[in-house]
């Protein structure tokens, strides 16, 4: 079949291609985290003294002395240079969902001239990578730009090796010369902090006397497209905003069900084992991967880890799964929803709460005790989303984001707690006070006898929760495909912080009024629901009644845009929430409200000039020529009293011309720039400019059904999506 001539090179060459050979892959336990200086390294490495120091800051927090700093650089020099590698980088993570690096050579002349290598500890704990350009939502001045990154000795240390060369890789914060926090680490690392404080007063005042530090941790689903190469450096809008901006459904999509779980094509199985096998050496827990439901469609998902160290491995994975991919031949799209009419990628954020000494404390547990325990954790995680449900939303809210929430393939923008029947109906029982305690000893009655009997799965998994109770821990189903995993952890962990904080002062007032610890609990637990209950839900949350429910009757916010969402992070409750845990400064919040809103506001401007320019550039030229000859054609016929039917003519025409009126005016509407505020302004990308690029794309998706194939320029969606 003849087409144009760019996609039938595409479609020979992917045909023709041989896949990349990958060596046999090596046991596990002898790459593992080999070019990750953990703490087995540096316990090989350091004096008993020194890695004592560092384990201890690793497991606490605890900060560490100069002097032993320069003993850790030392070491981490001497492993790296074994490794061949020539140059070291402070990487950190921007407001931008992107990660950062300025790499500097270990690399010094002495008075000789001579090289020497040379990494002291005040090189590996301070960088100024000046960084004047990354976005800070006015956090200060372009004249007073100076810019420090600073280690995290709690998230290892790497060696990223590419083509040109290996470098060693030190995680590390990055703020401003005044001390405020630029990136999405500083953050994360203080909710945690915030997070331990609150839970460490709830254990202790429910009789624990033994409490190692809390930590969150997490474990995210990756889901990702993989594309030819050769199909989108075809397609302007897929290099240059992630996701087609054009493109008629195909005659096949997804409706067979027939891509989700199925055998893995050949060529992406070579890509997937290449991938894991640097993973492996990079000590990211690579555990499952598979086809998604959509044609295209892969996920990768790692075994949870520290939240510090997971968000950090997160952007990694999101770094190695682009580079790999073009190594093999393919563009990996992070996109939310890259095609229309098929499902998008989200990155499922399974988030639970724990300790040494207590464990899981999102874990039923075994005996009353334990019980008791979960259930005042599980409770605040419930108080949590109800009181801060605008605000995870906020956190999650992206121009690309706003594609995929409230469609048939992802959770809606409302926020709710699905908990699965059984634990449902304890908390509801706790709400009607059919949950009581014994007069002896401290235990609870047989009323409770039903939570010593939970199981891991108490219940179906409801797909369409945002936020679900999975066994033991909650699954954050709303995180889009191209997001940090941070800002999800930054905020979850705040709103059980303050959770943790209110319940930990009902306690006190409870057993300062003569309560016994589990009485107590449940009177908390009570008023609890009786106040925040209405967030639990556990039917289906597509459906338009639950849409009316949640608003009219139980007040829950319905955000449906990225425009409606990010002004959460301007709500007094919000700004005190950040403020009275020490997570962020009233200045910090602010910074990221202008931030998310500047790159919101970008996407869709970048997005829209891109429909302008394909659509006049691309799409309307191949309508005119295929108009050309179809005249000179009619024409021919004509002479020879042959009539043929004008009615494609006639549709090809009209689609153009309406098509083009429609990129007039959304032109137009591009030059509009006068706003009272930054919420006005997204109000109108997400209204007007959206939809007439969903007008101009009606008409060109109809274009593409009407001009001959031969003549489309754009490689189509049945191409894309099945050829591999």
């Amino acid at each position: 079949m003849s087409r144009n001539e760019a996609r039938v090179q595409a479609v020979s060459q992917i045909v023709n291609r041989k896949s990349k050979e990958v060596a046999m892959p090596e046991p596990l336990s002898k790459i593992w985290a080999t070019d990750v200086f953990n703490l087995a390294k540096m316990e090989e490495a350091l004096s008993k003294k020194a890695f004592k120091a560092v384990k201890t800051t690793v497991q606490t927090g605890a900060p560490l002395d100069p002097a032993t700093a320069d003993v850790v650089a030392a070491a981490m020099k001497d492993w790296a240079l074994t490794k061949g590698v020539k140059f070291f980088s402070h990487i950190f993570y921007p407001m931008t969902n992107a990660t950062a690096e300025k790499h500097d050579g270990f690399i010094i002349t002495n008075s000789d001239g001579n090289q020497i290598t040379e990494f002291t500890g005040s090189l590996l704990i301070k960088g100024e990578p000046d960084g004047s350009s990354f976005p800070n939502g006015s956090l200060r001045m372009t004249n007073a730009a100076r810019g420090y990154t600073a280690w995290d000795p709690t998230s290892p240390a790497y060696i990223m090796h590419t083509d040109n060369g290996s470098t060693l890789m030190i995680p590390s914060v990055f703020m401003s010369w005044t001390g405020e926090a630029l990136d999405k680490k500083i953050p994360l690392l203080r909710s945690n902090s915030a997070m331990n404080k609150a839970g460490q007063r709830v254990l202790s005042l429910m009789g624990e006397s033994e409490i190692a530090a809390l930590n969150s941790s997490c474990g995210a689903e990756q889901e990702y497209f993989l594309i030819d190469a050769n199909f989108a450096n075809s397609r302007p809008d897929l290099l240059l905003a992630g996701r087609t901006l054009f493109g008629a459904p195909p005659a096949k999509g997804q409706q067979f069900d027939d891509h989700y779980f199925a055998a893995i094509p050949e060529r992406v199985q070579v890509f997937m084992q290449d991938l894991e096998d640097q993973l492996y050496r990079l000590g990211i827990p690579a555990k499952t991967h598979h086809n998604e439901v959509a044609p295209g469609q892969f996920e990768i998902a790692p075994y949870f880890e520290a939240a510090n160290v997971a968000s950090d491995h997160q952007q990694l994975l999101m770094t190695l799964l682009k580079l790999t991919a073009k190594r093999h031949g393919f563009v990996c799209l992070l996109h939310e929803k890259p095609f229309a009419g098929v499902n998008g990628s989200g990155k499922h954020v399974n988030w639970s709460v724990g300790n040494a000494t207590q464990g899981n404390l999102l874990d039923p547990g075994n005996t009353p005790h334990e019980n008791i325990n979960f259930l005042l954790f599980c409770g605040a995680v419930i108080r949590g989303v109800h009181l801060y449900g605008p605000l995870l939303r906020a956190v999650i809210a992206s121009a690309s984001n706003d594609h995929r929430l409230g469609a048939n393939e992802a959770p809606p923008a409302i926020l709710s707690v699905y908990l699965g029947d059984q634990l449902e109906r304890v908390f509801s029982d706790i709400k009607d006070g059919k949950l009581l305690t014994s007069e002896v000893g401290g235990f609870m009655d047989s009323g409770l006898s039903q939570i010593l009997k939970f199981e891991r799965d108490p219940g179906d998994r409801n797909r369409t929760s945002p936020f679900a109770f999975t066994g033991n821990r909650f699954e954050f189903r709303a995180v889009g495909s191209s997001a940090s995993v941070s800002g999800p952890l930054v905020a979850m962990n705040t709103m059980l912080a303050d959770s943790l904080n209110w319940i930990a002062d009902q306690l006190e007032t409870e057993i300062g009024a003569g309560s016994e610890q589990p009485e107590a609990a449940i009177k908390v637990l009570k008023t609890l629901m009786e106040s925040h209950g209405n967030v639990v839900f556990g039917g289906d949350g597509y459906s338009s009644e639950w849409h009316r429910l949640a608003v009219e009757e139980r007040g829950l916010k319905n955000l449906p845009t990225s425009a409606d969402a990010l002004p959460a992070f301007r709500d007094e409750a919000v700004i005190k929430l950040f403020s009275s845990t020490g997570v962020l400064t009233p200045v910090e919040l602010e910074s990221r409200f202008e931030v998310y809103s500047e790159q919101y506001l970008l996407s869709i401007e970048v997005e829209a000039k891109l429909v302008v320019d394909m659509a006049t550039t691309m799409v309307y030229p191949a309508a005119v020529e295929y108009l050309s000859q179809i005249s000179s054609t009619a024409s021919s016929m004509a002479a020879l009293n042959i009539t043929l039917d004008s009615g494609v003519a006639s549709s090809v025409a009209e689609q153009a011309n309406a098509m083009m009126t429609a990129v007039a005016t959304l032109s137009s509407a591009l030059e509009v720039h006068e706003f009272d505020s930054t919420e006005e302004h997204m109000q109108y990308a997400a209204g007007t400019l959206r939809s007439l690029m969903d007008e101009v794309r009606s008409h060109a998706d109809l274009l593409e059904s009407l001009v001959a194939d031969h003549l489309w320029p754009l490689p189509k969606y049945a191409e894309m999506l099945f050829i591999k």
